[in-house]
Order: C-alpha cells, then structure tokens, then sequence
C-alpha cells in the first residue's frame, strides 16, 4: 500500500527547516531558477510560490505497469513503464514545470485509476479527467485533435493533418503524436497509416492492436 504524501505546506516547512526526516521523501522543483531541492539543502530557500512538487504513481493494466503524474491541476503523465521514451519524456517534462516527481498520492489518481479499470472492462469510452498538456501551441493542437478521435474509429496521420488545415505537415503531427506523454487518454493509439497498417505507437504495436481491438469489441486473449 502506498503511503500519502504529506500536503505541500507541510513539505515547505521542512524544506525551510531543513528536517532531515524528510530526507529522502521528497525533491522540490524550484520554478524560478529551475534547481531541485531536498529536504535538507542547504541552498538559500525559495518563496513557497515558487515550489512544485509533482507526484507519481504505478497503476496496473492488463498491458502492463504504467507510470502516472500529476500536479494539482490535473494528470500530466500517463505512460507505460517499459516504454524507451519514458525517461525523455520526464525529464522534458520536469523541464516545462520546473518540478521533481515524487512518489505519493495525488487527488486525481483515484479517479485516474478508477477510469482506466472501466476502459480496459469495456465500460468507458470518454474520460473526464483534468489534464497538463505540456507543449508548444502545434504540439497542443494536434493533442487536442486526437480527442475527438470517436471511441471504436481510427485516423490516418495525413487525415489528422488535413484537420489541423495542415496537410503538409504529416510528419510534424506524426511526431507530436510522438510526444504524447498521457496514452490512451490522449489516444494516440487510433492514428494509423493511410494503407490501414499499424504504425508508430511508442508503446509497442502488440498494445495499439490491443486497445483498437478493446475499442471495437473484438475478442482478444487475457494478457495478464
């Protein structure tokens, strides 16, 4: 069972007082100067403002272990453990928030988790879960057309373009599909190549065929 991690007024006061209790339990993000913090540091202390503490979690699915973050606005990370991308896309990511991870619970994971179980069952098509999409604008813009992506349906990557009035930029939208860093959510999964073929999921194709296979209904073998 994991233990909560105490509240963030709570971790700035040990950051400020320097309780090496807490060493260990957390890293604080600095916003303003983009350093990292422990509990003991002995750096100059940071207004509480300027302090980020992003949690994160493993959830189980029939794919796999995954690794979720998230900060107090929503869920910022979901990503299978075994994916090659994975440590990149952290380290970007704490880069754009200026924050350290740190193992814990977080308000939205309860939900998270309770959301994913009724997609892998068959029972949810939408999720209504706050997100952090962390990008540039065109990054943001290709994530939000992948949501409108219909449950069951699938999008070729020069179809998605044509969406975004951008024809030409197949390859620029097939990389920021790349860059997703919150899958099935954001579903990524759904786009494929124009001739029908699976391509491009940074999970492995073995999930994308499973999630396309899961969203149409079709029978599939138990892979836990």
């Amino acid at each position: 069972m994991m233990h909560s991690l105490p509240d963030d007024e709570t971790l700035y006061n040990a950051l400020l007082h320097k309780d090496s209790t807490f060493e260990g339990i957390f890293v604080a993000g600095v916003k303003t100067t983009g350093i990292s913090c422990r509990a003991t540091c002995t750096a100059r202390k940071p207004k509480q403002e300027n302090v980020a503490f992003i949690t994160i979690t493993r959830i189980l699915t029939p794919l796999g272990p995954m690794l979720a973050g998230a900060t107090d606005a929503g869920v910022c990370l979901l990503e299978f453990i075994d994916t090659k991308m994975l440590e990149t896309q952290i380290s970007r990511l704490k880069r754009m928030l200026r924050a350290e991870f740190v193992p814990g619970s977080n308000r939205h994971f309860k939900a998270l988790h309770q959301q994913l179980q009724e997609y892998f069952a068959g029972k949810r098509k939408k999720f209504s879960l706050p997100l952090v999409m962390q990008g540039t604008p065109f990054q943001q813009d290709v994530w939000k057309a992948l949501r409108t992506i219909p449950y069951g349906e699938t999008c070729s990557y020069q179809a998605q373009a044509g969406l975004l009035g951008k024809p030409r930029a197949v390859r620029a939208v097939a990389q920021a599909n790349g860059d997703n860093r919150i899958s099935i959510i954001i579903p990524c999964h759904r786009v494929i190549g124009k001739d029908g073929k699976l391509v491009g999921y940074g999970g492995g194709l073995w999930r994308k065929r499973f999630l396309l296979d899961l969203e149409v209904g079709a029978p599939r073998e138990n892979t836990l």
